[in-house]
Parts: structure tokens; C-alpha cells; sequence
């Protein structure tokens, strides 16, 4: 993905990738990347050299992260799958001082998906029973996916229950980059709503639109359908 996003930047002609934080600086280059690009490992030079820093790492960076983007004050998005409860804790406490756009899904079809749910699960009431199907290449270690886990919340949030009590329907298989759909039934009708993915670009133009919007925003954690719904 970072390979994805650094491109679709240097396509911009409003943009500049100005930073890449990297483990090895020796591997790092392409993507049309500029001579005056700094491409370091020392994550605080890379984050004071740019506006806004985009994270698609691992879990298992994000608190590093969260504390150099704090140190500088530079706004956040994230775009990393798989966090712990303790690690959104630190990003919903970091959103308290910087201002974060964080979502499991950068996607601009899953942030419409999600309002669409909410408002059908709303509307159609109790009556109905919930399925989540979910589709994800063979590749992929988490299950149900991090998209799916989203849909259910925001499900659960309309329901008044926990998440846990949503049911999910998990396959994997092939390369499939990613297909979700939400089936609603009742004993006399049945109502999908899906999303399907047919390149990974997407999650890197969502990623760009949000780093786009999220520099004149005041500190907050926001999602996907707040960058939508305030654009």
C-alpha cells in the first residue's frame, strides 16, 4: 500500500510525498519519487518533514506512530488493520491533541455502505436477521476482516447490541481483494446490500482524499464517513 499511495501523491498535482519512513533505507525508492524526498528510518525526521503522515503499516507500529505524531503535532491518517482495543484506546486519547482520520477500510464505496446499513438497519427493525458475508484473498491472516468487524459495528450501534452477537460469514480464496455484503432477512423478504473491490487502489485514493481533508480539521478521531459527510 505504501508503494500504492506514495504513487497516487506524486500523480497529484496538489501533493507531495515529502517523507517515507522505511526499515532499510537502501531498499527504498520508485513510485516517481522526487530527489528532495526524505526517505529515512528515523520515523521523527520523516514526520517533521511532512503536513500530514500516512500509516499503513502494522499494528505493531502504531503506537510508535501515535507518539511521534503526537511529539510534532502533526495530523494522522491511519489506515492500519488488526488493532488491538488498546491501541484504538491510544488513538481515541491521541485524537484528543491531533487531529486523526482512522478507518479500517479507506474506501469510499464501504463508508457509503456503512451509512446505507445503518439506515436499513434502522428502518427495517428487529424482524429481520443479519448476516455478514465476507470475501477476502487466500493471503489474508485476519477473519472475520477488519471491513467486516466495521459493517457489524455499526450494525450493533444501531441495534443496541454487542458486536460479538452479529453473524459473520468468512471465505478464502484466490485474490480476491475484497467483497462484503450485509443480507437482511425476514420470513417473507431478503434485502443485500454489498461492496466489491476490483483494485487495492482504492484504499490509496480514500487515503489521499483523507489526507486531503484532514489538515484544516480541528483535533478529533474521525472515520471515513466523516470525511464524506464533511467534504
Amino acid at each position: 500500500m505504501g508503494r500504492a499511495i506514495a504513487q497516487t501523491v506524486t500523480a497529484a498535482d496538489d501533493l507531495r510525498v515529502a517523507s517515507i519512513w522505511v526499515r532499510d533505507e537502501r531498499s527504498a525508492g520508485g513510485a516517481g519519487l522526487s530527489s528532495d524526498t526524505l526517505i529515512s528510518s528515523d520515523l521523527d525526521r520523516v514526520v517533521a518533514a511532512a503536513d500530514v503522515l500516512v500509516d499503513f503499516s502494522l499494528p505493531e507500529a502504531t503506537e510508535t506512530v501515535i507518539a511521534a505524531v503526537l511529539r510534532h503535532r502533526t495530523p494522522l491518517v491511519c489506515g492500519v488493520s488488526g488493532l488491538t482495543e488498546t491501541l484504538l484506546a491510544q488513538l481515541d486519547n491521541a485524537g484528543k491533541s491531533v487531529t486523526i482520520v482512522y478507518d479500517r477500510n479507506m474506501s469510499l464505496g464501504i463508508a457509503v455502505l456503512e451509512s446505507i446499513v445503518s439506515q436499513a438497519i434502522a428502518a427495517l427493525g428487529p424482524a429481520f436477521d443479519i448476516v455478514i458475508h465476507e470475501t477476502h484473498h487466500r493471503h489474508k491472516i485476519d477473519a472475520p476482516s477488519g471491513t467486516a468487524l466495521k459493517l457489524g459495528e455499526a450494525i450493533a450501534a444501531v441495534r443496541g447490541c454487542d458486536a460479538s452477537e452479529i453473524h459473520y460469514e468468512v471465505e478464502r480464496r484466490g485474490e480476491v481483494p475484497g467483497e462484503h455484503t450485509v443480507v437482511l432477512s425476514s420470513a417473507t423478504e431478503t434485502l443485500s446490500l454489498g461492496h466489491s473491490v476490483t483494485t487495492r487502489q482504492v484504499f490509496a485514493d480514500g487515503a489521499v482524499r483523507a489526507a486531503r481533508w484532514v489538515l484544516d480539521k480541528p483535533p478529533g478521531l474521525y472515520s471515513m464517513r466523516d470525511v464524506l459527510a464533511r467534504d
